[in-house]
């Protein structure tokens, strides 16, 4: 069993699990009362920063004396268009305490939280949403088509924004089926390049250049894993990415709100070279 299988398969017992604790039509009512989450708001650039406490590549990502309050903070400060928070408890050691918390704290800050997990069922939309969750990651390669369909329509439903994530050209074909409509609502559908391997989770940061000319024309473009200095950020603007998904590297900072800012404005110099608008439309 693969390593998505295996997260897919841990997802759906969860799932069975809370719905167990919580039925599904009360825990919609629970998410109809949420406060609504600030809207995603992009320029010519943009990062998407993330919190996680681990990951099964790089390990433990955050030591005793970790503050999590002190870093979305900085990735308010450093100009986070987003912050994907990690809810998956087994390989990240995340919770929905956790999104519900960074949620709380971003909300003042205009700056929305997203759901990253293993998700495959509408009832982790609603949950995204009741944590207070402004969007949600799904990741294309694990579901057949309806599955994301369904997930996607969730989602609008509830007001969130989709990261629909891409490990291959495969998942882009499918993915540019929301390329009519999707790239202009609000809130927007994105798509996502992750170039990390799932077969032994090493990074090909190539992927994103021969994966590049089959991204979504209409659809935000996300660079996603590997992305660690302000040159990899400027590799993947001038590519055509308009945005990049960030965690590992602004986890181990000493400074998360420089490194940060420094990633924002090396993305926005390199778009602004290509002649691309200052704000995206969306």
């Amino acid at each position: 069993m693969s390593f998505l299988e295996r997260m897919a398969a841990a997802s759906r017992v969860r799932v069975r699990a809370a719905r167990a604790v919580e039925s599904e039509a009360k825990l919609a009512r629970r998410a109809e009362r949420a406060p609504k989450p600030p809207r995603l708001e992009l320029a010519g650039f943009d990062i998407i920063a993330e919190l996680k406490l681990r990951s099964p590549a790089a390990g433990g990502l955050a030591d005793r004396g970790f503050d999590p309050a002190a870093q979305l903070d900085a990735y308010a400060e450093g100009g986070a268009a987003a912050v994907s928070v990690l809810t998956e408890p087994i390989e990240f050691k995340g919770e929905l305490a956790h999104l519900a918390s960074a949620a709380e704290r971003l909300a003042p800050r205009r700056v929305p939280a997203m759901r990253k997990d293993f998700v495959t069922d509408p009832y982790q939309v609603l949950e995204a949403r009741a944590a207070g969750a402004g969007g949600i990651l799904v990741i294309v390669t694990m579901l057949d088509d309806d599955a994301v369909r369904t997930l996607v329509a969730s989602a609008r439903a509830c007001g969130l924004f989709v990261l629909l994530e891409a490990f291959d050209a495969r998942d882009l074909e499918r993915i540019a089926a929301f390329d009519d409509d999707a790239g202009l609502a609000d809130p927007p559908i994105l798509a996502g390049v992750n170039c990390r391997d799932l077969r032994d989770l090493d990074v090909r940061f190539a992927r994103f250049a021969e994966l590049a000319p089959q991204l979504p024309k209409r659809l935000a473009c996300v660079a996603e894993s590997g992305i660690a200095t302000a040159a990899d950020v400027a590799t993947v603007a001038q590519l055509g990415y308009r945005l990049a998904l960030v965690g590992s590297s602004l986890m181990r900072a000493a400074d998360p709100r420089a490194a940060l800012a420094s990633l924002v404005a090396a993305g926005r110099a390199a778009r602004a070279a290509l002649g691309a608008p200052a704000r995206a439309e969306l």
